[in-house]
């Protein structure tokens, strides 16, 4: 039998060490698609396949992300300080990360039948919250640890920006025209995304913006489609006394569709807007397209939203 090289024998004993340690940190931070908060995801930890976050090939530990409102951080800071025992056996923890001071709870829970620990996350973006949400069912706990959790969470990062092409890429449809709109962002990932001239800080309403995005419907019959645009407009987040001005079916691309005008208030400093959207209407979803301009600056505005409208194709 052969000697075993000291170089083996020490990566041996290396490995042995990590596997009694449990599962490790992977060298770098790692961002999920079209998101501002990532992290150093624990070792056996992939991208998920129909979430944002990291999972095993299983499908047991789940690491969600998502970003919140920035009023949400300041609200769990809020609680924490008025009650640091927390409440219902669940005290919060604070922990510092890369990305600053966050907060997170443990919990035990049941998934159907199958018991798990819960683990939760908030941290402050600036402009926005982070929040990871964790999940590991009881089979796993002696490798997904608590403190292996912690140390994923001080991992925490933030970036101020997505790459735009990173952003429109998850979407079901490309863009040829952004019609040089300043912010690009998506409000969830794959599913909406808002090009604007302003930003988080300022609001997003003083200036012109775009909202872009599916519904999950098309109206069964052609002549359902004017109700269905009207009662889809009075669903737009953020406006108030809305007054449809005009409504009525017009062609995008060859395609049916709807155009509807909206004259409203909206923002924090009661704004007066006009209010376009567009729904091309095809398949088992429609297409929604929001256009937002202070009444002031409609004229110059408008071309510019159909501009992008005109540029939105489907993905070959």
């Amino acid at each position: 039998m052969k000697p075993i090289r000291l170089t083996s024998a020490v990566a041996l004993l290396v490995g042995v060490i990590l596997l009694a340690l449990g599962p490790a940190l992977a060298a770098e931070p790692i961002f999920p698609p079209g998101i501002r908060i990532g992290l150093t995801p624990l070792v056996g930890l992939s991208p998920a396949k129909s979430f944002v976050g990291f999972e095993t090939e299983d499908g047991g530990v789940k690491v969600l992300m998502a970003e919140l409102p920035a009023e949400a951080y300041g609200e769990v800071v809020n609680a924490f300080k008025a009650n640091p025992a927390g409440t219902g056996g669940i005290k919060p923890e604070s922990i510092e990360t890369s990305a600053g001071l966050a907060y997170y709870t443990i919990e035990n829970a049941k998934d159907g039948a199958t018991s798990v620990r819960r683990y939760s996350m908030i941290l402050s973006g600036g402009t926005f919250s982070g929040y990871v949400a964790v999940q590991v069912p009881e089979n796993a706990g002696k490798i997904y640890t608590d403190d292996a959790v912690r140390q994923m969470f001080a991992s925490a990062v933030v970036r101020k920006q997505v790459p735009v092409d990173e952003q429109l890429g998850l979407m079901p449809f490309k863009f040829s025209e952004l019609s040089n709109f300043k912010n690009i962002r998506t409000l969830a990932p794959g599913a909406a995304v808002i090009l604007a001239d302003g930003d988080e800080v300022t609001g997003f309403e003083p200036a012109p913006f775009m909202v872009i995005g599916l519904i999950g419907a098309t109206p069964a019959q052609p002549e359902d489609r004017g109700r269905f645009a009207q009662q889809a407009a009075t669903t737009i987040p953020g406006v108030r006394d809305a007054r449809i001005t005009m409504s009525e079916p017009i062609r995008i691309d060859g395609q049916p569709g709807y155009e509807t005008r909206i004259d409203a208030t909206s923002g924090k400093d009661n704004t007066s807007v006009t209010v376009v959207q567009w729904l091309k209407f095809g398949g088992s979803s429609s297409l929604r397209i929001i256009g937002s301009s202070p009444r002031d600056q409609w004229t110059s505005a408008f071309p510019r939203f159909r501009a992008v409208r005109d540029g939105i194709q489907p993905r070959g």
